[in-house]
Order: C-alpha cells, then sequence, then structure tokens
C-alpha cells in the first residue's frame, strides 16, 4: 500500500512528522461458522490492510483524520469522550480498552487509509483494532503481548462498536507470516502455523456485492440450533459442552429428538471441523487438490445444510467449478459477500472473465474482483 498520500496528509494535518505502522486483513480459506461451536478456523493475513501514520502529542487527546471518510476527528480518553463518528469509535474503543487495562497512554495525533475493501468480509475492522492496539503499545512502550492486543480489538467491537464477534480476525491481522495460514483453535487459542504455498495458483476473492438485511437475525438463529443440538447429545454424553466435541454418530442418536433443521445445521458444524482437519493436512503435503476438494465441499455444506448462501454466492460457485477453479466457497458468515477462489494460473483470465460476464447478464451488476495473496501480521514500518 502506498505511503505517500497518508505521509502528505500528516504534514498537512499537523505539520510534522509521525511513525507509520501497518496491519492487513484477512482470509479464511476453509472452516466457517465452526468458532461459536470451539473448533477451528485456518485464516491468513493478506497484503491488503490499514496504515496509519502516529505521533504522541503531549496533550490528553486523540486527534485523528480518515483519509477514505476525508473526515477530522477529535476526543479525549475518558469514557464520556466517546467520538459520533463510526470509524473514531474504534481508535476510541482501543484507546479506552487499554486504559482499562490499568496501562497509562496519553494523546496521539493519526492520519490513516485502507486498501482492505470495507463490506467484503476481510476484516477492515479488525484491521483498524490490530493497527492502532499495535501502535499505542510501541509509542507509550507498554510492552502487552500480541495474544492480549487482539482482545483489546475484540474488547472494541464488543463494548464500543456493538458486534459480538470472536477473536480470528484480530488474531489472524496480528499473528499473520507471509506463506502460511493460521490454524487456530476457538476453544483454547492454541494455533500453529500451516505452510501455504499454492505454486502455480493464484487466490481471488470474487465479491457479489449482495447483503442481506437478515443475517443477523439468522446467525442468532444458527447458534440457537447448535445450542439445542449440543444440549441433547449432553444427555447421554455429559462430556460435550460444544459440537466441537461431538461427532455424527451422537448426533444420530438424538435425530428423534431434535428438529430436521437442527440436525441439518449440527451435520454441517461436525463435518466442517473435520474438513478443516483434513485441509491443514493435506496442506503440509502440498497436496492443494485435496484442500480444493475440501472447500467444494464447505460451500455445499453452507449452501444446503446451513443454509447461509445466496443464489448469487451459488452462482460464482458453480462458475468456478465449470472453469475448472480447484477450490471455491463462500467465505464468511454467509448471506452474501466473496468467493475465495484457488484457481489453476492457467486458467485465472478465462475464470475471471466467465464469472465477471456471466454474474452481469444473470444479475444486472457486475461482481469485484480482488486477487490477494497471503502476507505478513501487524508491524511498525
Amino acid at each position: 500500500m502506498d505511503s505517500t498520500g497518508v505521509r502528505n496528509s500528516f504534514k498537512k494535518h499537523f505539520a510534522a512528522e509521525g511513525d507509520l505502522y501497518f496491519s492487513p486483513g484477512r482470509i479464511n480459506l476453509i472452516g466457517e461458522h465452526t468458532d461459536y461451536n470451539g473448533g477451528f478456523v485456518l485464516p491468513g493475513a493478506i497484503d491488503k490492510g490499514i496504515l496509519a501514520e502516529i505521533k504522541t502529542n503531549g496533550q490528553n487527546k486523540i486527534r485523528a483524520y480518515s483519509v477514505d471518510y476525508d473526515e477530522y476527528s477529535e476526543f479525549g480518553l475518558n469514557e464520556e469522550n466517546k467520538p459520533s463518528q463510526s470509524w473514531a469509535c474504534y481508535l476510541f474503543g482501543v484507546a479506552r480498552e487499554i486504559i482499562k487495562r490499568g496501562h497509562k497512554i496519553g494523546g496521539f495525533d493519526t492520519v490513516f487509509a485502507g486498501d482492505v475493501p470495507l463490506g467484503a468480509g476481510l476484516s477492515s475492522s479488525a484491521a483498524l483494532e490490530s493497527t492502532f492496539a499495535f501502535a499505542i503499545n510501541d509509542i507509550f512502550g507498554l510492552g502487552i503481548d500480541k495474544f492480549e492486543l487482539a482482545k483489546i480489538g475484540q474488547a472494541t467491537e464488543h463494548n464500543y462498536c456493538g458486534v459480538k464477534c470472536g477473536i480470528m480476525d484480530q488474531f489472524a491481522s496480528l499473528f499473520g507470516k507471509e506463506g502460511h495460514l493460521i490454524r487456530l483453535d476457538c476453544r483454547s487459542l492454541e494455533y500453529e502455523y500451516v505452510p501455504f504455498q499454492p505454486k502455480g495458483y493464484k487466490m481471488v476473492l470474487i465479491d457479489s456485492v449482495v447483503k442481506h438485511e437478515l443475517a443477523s437475525s439468522a446467525y442468532n438463529r444458527r447458534r440457537e440450533s447448535c445450542e439445542a443440538v449440543v444440549a441433547a447429545i449432553q444427555k447421554r454424553h455429559p462430556n460435550v459442552s460444544l459440537l466441537r466435541d461431538a461427532d455424527l454418530k451422537m448426533l444420530d442418536e438424538v435425530k428423534t429428538e431434535i428438529s430436521a433443521e437442527d440436525y441439518m445445521r449440527a451435520e454441517y458444524v461436525i463435518e466442517e471441523i473435520q474438513r478443516l482437519l483434513d485441509a491443514c493436512e493435506a496442506l503440509k503435503k502440498g497436496d492443494y487438490k485435496t484442500v480444493g476438494e475440501k472447500m467444494y465441499g464447505t460451500h455445499h455444506g453452507m449452501s444446503k445444510l446451513y443454509e447461509v448462501s445466496c443464489e448469487e454466492l451459488d452462482y460464482l460457485n458453480d462458475v468456478a467449478a465449470a472453469c475448472g477453479v480447484i477450490g471455491s466457497r463462500v467465505m464468511g458468515g454467509g448471506f452474501g459477500g466473496c468467493t475465495i477462489n484457488l484457481v489453476p494460473e492457467e486458467k485465472y483470465d478465462t475464470f475471471i472473465e466467465t464469472a465477471v460476464k456471466g454474474f452481469a447478464s444473470k444479475f444486472g451488476k457486475e461482481p469485484k474482483v480482488y486477487p490477494v495473496a497471503i502476507s505478513n501480521g501487524t508491524r511498525k514500518l
């Protein structure tokens, strides 16, 4: 990402020079709706993110300018100083969460910009939180470890932005490593780096530019289904506290005691946790064909069993299969957003052209195309 614009803007606003920090967005290769079921996810940091220039200002306030929104905001560090702009609440929330943990910080000036597409499911908000958590920790010499910085970002979402998110996005942003994905255990938060060097393939997201209003209520219903199944299984297997602990045999034992819908939801989650583990084993062997098959399996499960896909995403998945893309699936919670695709280099141009043209003629609008590469996590530049 080009730093010139941020640098020039900082000079213009604050007549000074600060330090530059960058935090990436993320993709998740496989493992969807597994997080709140205690399963695994497989994210990686990408080469797009948020870039910020920051300098302490010796005052007890933050003065911030967002290049992308072309807006300025100034606010204090106390709870009652919460700013009105939603983007500024992320900065304020991170500062407050750090203060709440007993650290002393002062005010600072900042200008930031991003090239991680907003609303495409690449976690621009987590990138923003991670940038500022990392930078504040650095400029004030607080000595907070990266794990705690991820929790600070997550708490910012919960307490200042009204989103009850898991920790995957902040974690991937901070712990990202070039040439690797991160197998994160959502229950224990243990993690391991899994090699991801798909030579001869390109990774690309195709954004359906669809946003479904029902997503949050539907999401809550999926969670309730999972909890209902766990409650039924627990009567026979008291050690099962999350779907992560269950298998398909246990699910079949309670088939007559739960609704057909709850059964389907749980079947998807149990299978998805296994698909992720299988994909990790395949990655360690450099077997991208199997990884791709698992991605298609995820899409089928999300579309038919978990029912969180939509016509546009199913269409993009079908086009991918027809064009010889080795792996494709809806990425994120569903109900719109992107498909993530692992494409043989020689088929890339044809796939993109076919997908964009076909989608436009069928749905009357063009999808957006985001090529991505796996890169390093949050850092000072």
